[in-house]
Parts: C-alpha cells; sequence; structure tokens
C-alpha cells in the first residue's frame, strides 16, 4: 500500500477469479538457473518459450567446463526458436562451509551439543563439524544463531540445523541443536546471522571465474552474492575494467543484514539489485522479511533500477504446482513492483523446469492485470526529473491516456528504454536497438539488447546500425521492426495506438502513430 490505496484496481470482481485466465503476455521477467534439469537444448528451448529472458550461471556448482556446455547449449536453442536472452554469471562469494568429506549422512538431535571447528582435518560427525572459517569464534558470541545446512537448496527443514552459540574457545565454538535434522550430501552452507564476515565479497576464484568463462562468453550480466557495501560493487567495476569487460553490468545480490545496513549506497552503484531472500530470510525475523522487500523494491523502484526477488516456488522443486502461499507471494511481489522473479533449485535441479517458468509467468501476467499502476506512476513522477526522464515520463502519461498497445523506443544504448520503464508503463516498451556505427563502444546491438532483458515490460528489437543523424527511413525501420515484432507477438493489432520515443540530436521526442497492419 502507499498512503493507504491499494495497489489492485477496485473493485476486483469474484467473477473474474472463477473467469479462465488469459493466454497471453507477462511484463515480468523470470531468470531461469539452468543445470542437470534443465541444460539440454529441447528443455531450455521449452524454457525460452515458456518467458525465461535470463538465464543464469551458479558457479558453486560445478565446473566452468560444464557450464560452458550448457552456455553451448543455450545459444543454439536460442537460434532455434529465434528468441534473445542474457547470460548472467553468479559469483560464488564469501560463502562458510562445510565440507562432508565421506558423503555419510549426519544426524543430529534436538538439545544435543556439536562443536564447530576450524581444524579441517577432523571428520564431519554428530559430534563434530569443521567450517572453512579459521575466525568463527572471534565473530560470534553466546546467544547468537547460526544455521547449516541445505535449506537454500530444498527449502526443508528437516535438511537443516538452528544452532545456539554456548561458548567459544580459540578456534572452537560449542552450540546447542535446536531442531532434529539429518545433513546429507557432500557440502553443507553455514549462515551466521547478523555477524560481519571479514572475507572478500570478490573471492579469487570468482576472479579467476570472470577472467576466464565470463570473458570468453562476454557476460551481459554479473550477480555479485553477498554484496555488503558500495565498495564492493566499486571494486567488481575495477577489475572488468581490467579484464575489458566494463561494458557487462552488475547486480547487486543482497543477501545479509549488512547488505540492507548499505542498501542506499549499494543501489546508487548497482546497474540492479538482487533480493536472495533465503539468507535473508535466515538473517531476519519472519515477520521482517514483508517489509524489507516492500521498502527495497521501492527504493529501486524510484532510482529506475531492476528489482529481482528470488526463493519464491520452491515445492515445485518437487512438485507439478505451488503452494497456494508460493502463488499469492509470487502475486504480492508484482504488486510490490518487482522487475523480475529468479528460479534457483526449481529450474536447476527441479523436476519441472519448464512448468515452474510458465506458472510463475502465468501468476505474473494475472497480477499484472489488476495491478493500479496509475499509483505506481504517481509516486514515482513525484521526484525530481532530468530533462530526458520528464519527457519519458510523458511517454508513458500519453500512452495511458489514448490507451495505446505498446510504447516503442528507438535507442542506440538501451538508456531511452530504460528511462520509460522506470514509469511503469501498463503496456509493453518496445525497444528498437540500433547502434550507430560512429560509436566507439565495443559492445554490440546485441549485446545492448540483451542487457535490457531484465528491465520489466522492455522487450528489445534489434534493428540495423545507423550512421550519425538518424534519417525518416532509418525511422520508419526501426517502427517496422517494432510493429511486425509487437504484431507477431499477438500485443499489436491493426489500428492499435504506439506510443513513440527518441532522441534526435539533443532533444527528446513524443509522438503518437496508429499501427495500421501495412
Amino acid at each position: 500500500m502507499h498512503g493507504g490505496q491499494m495497489l489492485i484496481e477496485e473493485p476486483v470482481r469474484l467473477a473474474s477469479v472463477l473467469a479462465p485466465s488469459k493466454p497471453g503476455f507477462f511484463l515480468t521477467k523470470i531468470v531461469g538457473t539452468l543445470g542437470p534439469k534443465s541444460r539440454s537444448i529441447e528443455v531450455i528451448e521449452g524454457c525460452l518459450l515458456a518467458g525465461m529472458s535470463v538465464a543464469r550461471f551458479d558457479f558453486s556448482w560445478l565446473s566452468a567446463d560444464y557450464h560452458q556446455e550448457t552456455l553451448d547449449n543455450l545459444k543454439t536453442a536460442m537460434k532455434n526458436v529465434n528468441k534473445l536472452c542474457a547470460v548472467m554469471l553468479d559469483t560464488v562469494g564469501p560463502e562458510l562451509q562445510v565440507h562432508n568429506t565421506t558423503g555419510n549422512p549426519i544426524e543430529l538431535k534436538a538439545d544435543a551439543h556439536v562443536l564447530l571447528t576450524a581444524d579441517l582435518s577432523k571428520i564431519p560427525s554428530k559430534e563434530i563439524l569443521p567450517i572453512n572459517f579459521p575466525d568463527l569464534a572471534k565473530v560470534v558470541k553466546k546467544g547468537d544463531t547460526i544455521f547449516i545446512g541445505q535449506y537454500l537448496f530444498t527449502g526443508s527443514e528437516t535438511t537443516s540445523i538452528w544452532l545456539e552459540v554456548l561458548e567459544t574457545v580459540d578456534q572452537d565454538v560449542t552450540c546447542l541443536v535446536k531442531n532434529s535434522a539429518t545433513l546429507v550430501g557432500f557440502i553443507f552452507i553455514v549462515h551466521v546471522c547478523q555477524a560481519k564476515i571479514e572475507l572478500p565479497t570478490l573471492t579469487n576464484y570468482d576472479k579467476q571465474v570472470i577472467s576466464t568463462w565470463g570473458s570468453l562468453n562476454s557476460a551481459d550480466l554479473i550477480s555479485l552474492s553477498y554484496t555488503r557495501c558500495a565498495d564492493d560493487v566499486k571494486e567488481l567495476r575495477a577489475f572488468l575494467q581490467s579484464e575489458d569487460l566494463q561494458k557487462t553490468q552488475v547486480y547487486a545480490k543482497v543477501e545479509n543484514a549488512e547488505g540492507l545496513e548499505n542498501f542506499d549506497e549499494i543501489l546508487q552503484e548497482a546497474d540492479g539489485i538482487i533480493l536472495s531472500r533465503g539468507n535473508l530470510g535466515i538473517d531476519l525475523p519472519p515477520e521482517k522479511v514483508f517489509l524489507f522487500q516492500k521498502s527495497a523494491i521501492r527504493k529501486c523502484n524510484l532510482a529506475g533500477k531492476p528489482a529481482i526477488i528470488t526463493r519464491v516456488v520452491d515445492s515445485m522443486i518437487d512438485n507439478l504446482r505451488p503452494t497456494r502461499a508460493e502463488a499469492t507471494d509470487v502475486a504480492n511481489a508484482v504488486l510490490d513492483g518487482t522487475d523480475g522473479i529468479l528460479l534457483g533449485a526449481e529450474t536447476l535441479r527441479g523436476l519441472y523446469p519448464v512448468e515452474a517458468i510458465s506458472t510463475v509467468g502465468r501468476i505474473c501476467a494475472e497480477a499484472e492485470s489488476v495491478s493500479n499502476q496509475s499509483i505506481q506512476f504517481k509516486v514515482i513522477v513525484k521526484q525530481p526529473m532530468s530533462y530526458d526522464e520528464s519527457v519519458a515520463s510523458s511517454a508513458v502519461r500519453a500512452a495511458i491516456k489514448v490507451k495505446a498497445a505498446v510504447i516503442i523506443v528507438l535507442t542506440s544504448s538501451g538508456k531511452g528504454a530504460r528511462l520509460v520503464a522506470k514509469y511503469r508503463p501498463p503496456v509493453p516498451v518496445l525497444a528498437v536497438v540500433t547502434p550507430s556505427e560512429a560509436s566507439t563502444s565495443a559492445l554490440t546491438g546485441t549485446a545492448r539488447a540483451r542487457q535490457l532483458l531484465p528491465v520489466k515490460g522492455v522487450f528489445p528489437v534489434l534493428g540495423g546500425s545507423i550512421r550519425d543523424g538518424a534519417t525518416s527511413t532509418n525511422e520508419e525501420a526501426s517502427l517496422k521492426l517494432a510493429i511486425n515484432f509487437g504484431t507477431s507477438a499477438g500485443i499489436i493489432k491493426p489500428y492499435d495506438r504506439a506510443v513513440i520515443f527518441q532522441r534526435i540530436g539533443d532533444s527528446s521526442i513524443v509522438k503518437i502513430i496508429e499501427c495500421n497492419g501495412s
């Protein structure tokens, strides 16, 4: 709610709830994590057709060669179905782990004691768990909470334990087990609630992956795991510059209380934000989770930067349908103003990767159909604006007034499309990306187009490169490309209206046309 006003249109008739959902377009973007259950060409084609806009490669799993094979399959799938998809490289970051070298299940009982130690020579058991962080005893105190397990992968409490710190001696931490659980697998994630872990956010392993795999494949986006302050983003940008990847966009993944404390400065530096609700849901009391989500998304909306949330349909790892709570959670995120939904284990190793994407897409479409866009628009336009932002907001206002089917943005860099999207138009933004031949940027038109894919409502269309100074012929060709794309996608019908937004020289221009279908 904003100012006591509902974020859904009133009234929503009960009859509309009982009516069949309309198949179709949704503006919210879906990030799919590719892995064992979603790396074949056939399955990736299904994911793309179901609505995946960004493919995430999680380097906390498996090797660079494995991910390269998956990416090669993605490229083939994109060609087969004629759809663009952005590539997101997800760093590992300062992740604390227990390495269960034997692979044997470890059963822990509530009210028992377990010792956490920095001595990695110890064999993991129900009495002792070795952790790859020698300073754990220095950062925790009696009464602190420590989480260990696979909940972030499985969503099941029976695979994870909650511990209460009883005492610390040298490099050892004695804990009380709060719940019975069985730890299964070779690696267990360790999360110390609201503690500052003095480890680099960008690890040597992350740098090696970026300089090899990321550089070889010109990654469109990098998700910086465990971003804790603006300096983390600055450090990654400096490293990207040294690897000639300065045009790669940085999405700060906020995962703990420290990141929330520094959220405003992180948002200022990053190109977008990923709200990692798995870790944040552990770091924060349950009753506070919805507050950080709503507040963070609103800040992103006002800044005109994409906000993406994670952990929405965990149950679809093993089931064909989400729970009622999960379906409502997705819809509420859309009403809050999220740009995208990130699916992790649901597509990485879930049994129904394509169905997970299509189900989330349908929920997004339904939520968008009742979203009170005018409230979001009014909130954002109250902020101070630049000249270009003023014209972009006018384009959105015009689209609302004339009931346009689309907004078409003619752009060489993608900036114009992002400006328009900031004001949350209720219709798709077709961004015709036509890079200038005179541009000195190493970033291709295709790469610029892919970087628009995480932005809510923006659908990039590749245009031919243009010489300095757009001509009427260039403009006509670009408009025809956009209208043909919109027609084939079913979002433009003959005689629909379209609002055009473009820059000519130092000026931004808005005009309205009728799509005559020719």
